[in-house]
């Protein structure tokens, strides 16, 4: 492979919480080496303000969030996938669009922190945690020798990956 970026897919049933944070965590401190997408079988057709709020926070830009349904990116002018990877246990038991250049998959389930109710520093707890699961599992993932691992150790390093916390 060339020094090409790798085109990834987040993907989520609602696309307003968790593949948005992943989303926005991959092209904000790893764009040099990616492109990420963000989408859901069922989105919600707004992005979740606490998902903006948080990122806000951090000082990631929020311009490109939108919820997008996952089939923008399963035609013949969509991105060529490198990865696609699910975040919500909903969305990784679904029957998935045939995606453009058959991307590697992975699931990194992590706990919808849309679906949290309480107090506003509950649910904001929740959505750091969420955010904090997912970088350090796209900081694990950006570190891999991608270019010089075969397809069945990469495979493997990004099913592992989705089991660390």
């Amino acid at each position: 492979m060339s020094n090409r970026k790798f085109n990834i897919l987040f993907l989520c049933t609602g696309n307003s919480a968790r593949s948005i944070l992943a989303e926005a965590i991959v092209n904000h401190f790893f764009g040099d080496k990616f492109v990420a997408y963000s989408a859901g079988s069922h989105p919600t057709g707004a992005v979740n303000p606490n998902s903006i709020a948080l990122l806000e926070n951090l000082n990631i830009d929020t311009k490109f969030a939108r919820s997008k349904d996952w089939n923008e990116f399963a035609t013949a002018d969509s991105p060529k996938l490198d990865f696609v990877i699910t975040v919500c246990d909903n969305a990784a038991g679904e029957t998935c669009p045939v995606w453009i250049g058959q991307p590697m998959n992975a699931h990194w389930g992590v706990a919808d922190p849309a679906n949290v109710e309480g107090s506003k520093p509950e649910i904001a707890t929740a959505f750091n945690e969420a955010y904090r699961m997912l970088k350090n599992r796209i900081t694990a993932f950006a570190s891999l020798p991608i270019t010089s691992l075969d397809k069945m150790s990469l495979q493997t390093k990004m099913n592992e990956i989705g089991k660390s916390k």
